[in-house]
């Protein structure tokens, strides 16, 4: 087998085992994500819910237990695609900077993944935050979301906040990445073992580390990014005019803590639903083969 037929066939066992890893992903953190994002843009004022356990016990008492999986239709379809293209992307770059990479390397072939990651990701957090904080009728889905705002705002509307989550996947995912190689690589030199005999559980463990690093990292800016997604379509209504100005008005309203709303929330998801990605995909790729 030629090297670019066999780079070609492992791209697609990544991108298989990558979409495994990205439905894990969902079905493990969805009502965690929920909550963080009604938590971050809940208003100031008369805020809904005082915390956490608050916010669950809302959204289970008006709108059953499947409120808290509002939304997931789109990241069951976008996760697995997502995070497909993040472990594909991760690798390619790792194979294309060659064997025993630096930390460095490592922190670029993950900001590589999240550049490749953002195309998707970017519209596909916008629909689900859209939807997340919507507690009453409006739109009944996620494709109903983007034909209305499609038709009323032009498409462009539907990448509303893409710049930002751009630079939140970049240092994110780079970071991510980073942790989770350098963790996996040292287990396998400090025990004279392939990547396919490392345990489970200490994928689940480094995968859940990663996901803690990813978010105490990029948090203030995941905040932001919601802010923008839910505001106003209209400049005139709008509250901000721009992701510096959404910093700004955010920093002077509430604080360093306005940065940190739900942070307890996206905390408690983090670690379970990225070690479930983790664990999944190494799995996935033990199953069908590993060139």
């Amino acid at each position: 087998m030629t090297e670019k037929k066999q780079n070609s066939t492992q791209t697609l066992k990544e991108l298989f085992a990558g979409s495994v890893g990205g439905v894990a992903q969902v079905l493990t953190g969805q009502p965690f994500d929920t909550v963080k994002v009604r938590l971050q843009t809940q208003p100031r004022e008369n805020p809904l819910y005082t915390g956490v356990v608050d916010c669950v016990k809302k959204t289970v008492k008006n709108e059953g237990f499947l409120g808290l999986y509002k939304g997931t239709l789109t990241p069951l379809l976008g996760a697995g695609v997502c995070v497909a293209i993040q472990f594909s992307a991760l690798e390619s770059a790792k194979r294309f900077m060659g064997k025993d990479l630096s930390l460095g390397q490592l922190y670029l072939a993950g900001a590589f993944s999240g550049i490749c990651n953002s195309i998707v990701s970017g519209p596909m957090e916008h629909v689900r935050t859209r939807l997340q904080v919507q507690t009453g009728g409006g739109f009944s889905g996620p494709w109903d979301f983007v034909k209305k705002t499609a038709k009323q705002y032009g498409w462009s509307s539907i990448y509303k906040g893409q710049m930002i989550t751009l630079a939140r996947e970049f240092h994110g995912y780079g970071i991510y990445f980073m942790v989770y190689e350098y963790m996996i690589k040292r287990t396998m030199d400090r025990e004279g073992i392939t990547r396919s005999q490392v345990s489970p559980l200490k994928q689940l463990t480094y995968g859940a580390l990663s996901g803690y690093v990813l978010w105490i990292m990029i948090y203030p800016i995941d905040v932001v990014k919601s802010k923008l997604q839910t505001d106003s379509f209209d400049k005139n209504t709008a509250k901000y005019r721009s992701t510096l100005d959404c910093f700004k008005k955010t920093f002077a309203m509430e604080g360093i803590a306005g940065f940190y709303r739900g942070f307890l929330a996206c905390m408690l998801r983090a670690g379970p639903a990225n070690g479930a990605t983790f664990a999944a995909y190494e799995l996935a790729m033990n199953i069908i083969g590993r060139d």
